[in-house]
């Protein structure tokens, strides 16, 4: 697969893509299937546990201890790692932690690695830059695989290949595998046994394995990676030269932490109350695992995130995928739609931040909220993506239009009469409208609104004229002695709740 110019960053823009994936029928029902069953799993294991919310709060103190103490926290890692055997090296962007791995990879005299599941060494575009000097990365992760054969990117934080069906599955083994059985079906069991044969091979000739880290522990210098199939154990223990890159925010401060998180995380990803393997190690240790270790420090736009008194709170995330399966956006786009290694609401505040490049991603949102309510460390992302909304307005990368627009509306309705006067010829809006109540398409500039939402047809009459003739008629009332046939006053209390193109509830 060619590397993107900008490993983190990939793809068209996100309204194109989104109009793209959404007529995409089997996407849709891939991710409606999947994203409502591991809806209901996490919510009947959080219902278990009487503390979920103290839980909550615990893991986003910890997490902002980190992001207060982050340089002396790095390098007490630094200190811990290196006092148990071993080397830590500092990347400051993709192009350096690549060189980094690829020069350790030649080294051992090998061309070839095994992987575990890393969305950092996805981000730095790591595979593609070992082809590059020849070094072939094989992913063990079952649907890393599946993605890697079929020439493909991620969809989605927790099950990559979402967006595939087991017949698709099939063809790919059988055409890229090179060593599946030719009687091959699609029944997911004889899907994963031929995987892992082939897997198995790997592993049990790879002299190097590459992996990410869910939590680095500064008190201790022990990294830990958490997964439900067993590759990442072969992958850590059986090479002999384990090279671990990790973002410099995944960090916690003492072992103990990591009582909270091994809690929160499995929960809100995978819905289970642990996971099935999790690992540590801490170093090298003599006669058991790999004889070499290296640390390869991420920062790669971090420490720019974490100047941003607002943003930096992104940097909380611990990738368990729960807002995307709570984000209405996410769910009928998927994860390709934002062009980006990381996908769904967090990948909307995150991406533009680490690239620092404008971006249309924070627009991919409702604002529902849905994704601050699940998220196991309180990330506000939907603060935050006002925030850079604001931002993107402000500097004009938002494109001239949207800027006169505020413009406009700022004149109108900081004037009464405008507003009115405005409210008004809006009913001219009605001829646009089809049977269904809404307008479709706009002539103009208004078609940047339509082509991605409906709008709502305008009321034949506006509020304001609206009360005036209800005031009117009261008055006619007290006249004539209240009792005029068919008047009737306002209600009082929630005055217009009855005015046309609304509706009582």
């Amino acid at each position: 697969m060619p590397q993107p110019a900008d490993p983190l960053r990939w793809g068209s823009s996100f309204p194109e893509a989104a109009r793209r994936e959404l007529g995409n029928d089997q996407l849709r029902r891939n991710l409606g299937h999947a994203t409502s069953t591991i809806r209901a799993k996490r919510a009947k294991v959080v219902g278990e546990v009487p503390d979920w919310e103290a839980l909550r709060d615990a893991g986003s103190a910890l997490k902002t201890q980190v992001m207060d103490n982050l340089p002396e926290l790095l390098e007490e890692l630094e200190r811990n790692v290196t006092a148990r055997g071993g080397v830590v090296h500092w990347a400051r962007d993709a192009a350096e932690a690549n060189r980094i791995v690829a020069g350790l990879v030649r080294a051992k005299g090998t061309d070839e690695v095994v992987k575990v599941k890393s969305m950092a060494t996805q981000e730095i575009g790591l595979n593609e830059a070992l082809e590059a000097e020849g070094i072939h990365a094989t992913e063990t992760d079952l649907a890393e695989l599946i993605v890697q054969l079929a020439d493909d990117m991620p969809s989605h934080i927790l099950v990559p290949a979402i967006h595939r069906n087991r017949a698709e599955i099939r063809e790919i083994f059988l055409d890229r595998m090179g060593d599946a059985p030719p009687d091959l079906t699609d029944v997911p069991r004889e899907l994963a046994m031929a995987a892992r044969a082939h897997l198995r091979r790997k592993f049990l000739s790879a002299k190097v394995a590459v992996s990410g880290a869910n939590f680095g522990v500064a008190e201790t210098g022990t990294l830990s990676v958490v997964e439900s199939e067993g590759n990442g154990r072969m992958c850590l223990t059986l090479p002999e030269t384990l090279i671990t890159v990790m973002g410099i925010e995944k960090l916690i401060p003492r072992f103990t932490d990591l009582e909270v998180f091994l809690q929160l995380l499995p929960r809100s990803s995978t819905g289970e109350r642990m996971n099935p393997y999790t690992s540590m190690w801490t170093g090298v240790t003599p006669g058991d695992g790999p004889s070499e270790f290296h640390l390869v420090l991420l920062d790669n736009g971090r420490t720019r995130v974490l100047a941003d008194e607002v943003g930096r709170s992104a940097l909380h995330c611990i990738r368990c995928s729960a807002c995307l399966n709570v984000c209405p956006v996410y769910e009928r786009v998927g994860g390709h739609a934002y062009g980006s290694v990381y996908p769904g609401p967090i990948g909307a505040i995150l991406t533009p931040q680490l690239t620092g490049e404008p971006s249309d991603l924070p627009y991919a949102s409702t604002l529902c909220g849905a994704c601050y309510d699940v998220c196991p460390v309180k990330i506000d992302i939907p603060s935050i993506l006002v925030d850079l909304r604001a931002r993107e307005v402000e500097s004009g990368s938002a494109g001239r239009g949207w800027g006169a627009a505020m413009k406009a509306a700022s004149m109108v309705m900081s004037d009464g009469g405008r507003f009115r006067r405005a409210a008004r010829l809006g009913r001219v809006g009605r001829v646009a409208g089809g049977r269904d109540g809404v307008i479709a398409r706009l002539p103009g500039p208004g078609a940047a609104w339509t082509d991605s939402r409906d709008l709502p047809l305008p009321p034949k009459q506006t509020f304001r004229d609206w009360w005036a003739a209800h005031e009117r008629e009261g008055a006619d009332d007290e006249r004539s002695g209240g009792d005029r046939p068919g008047s009737e006053r306002p209600r009082t209390g929630r005055p217009g709740t009855d005015a046309p193109g609304t509706e009582s509830r």
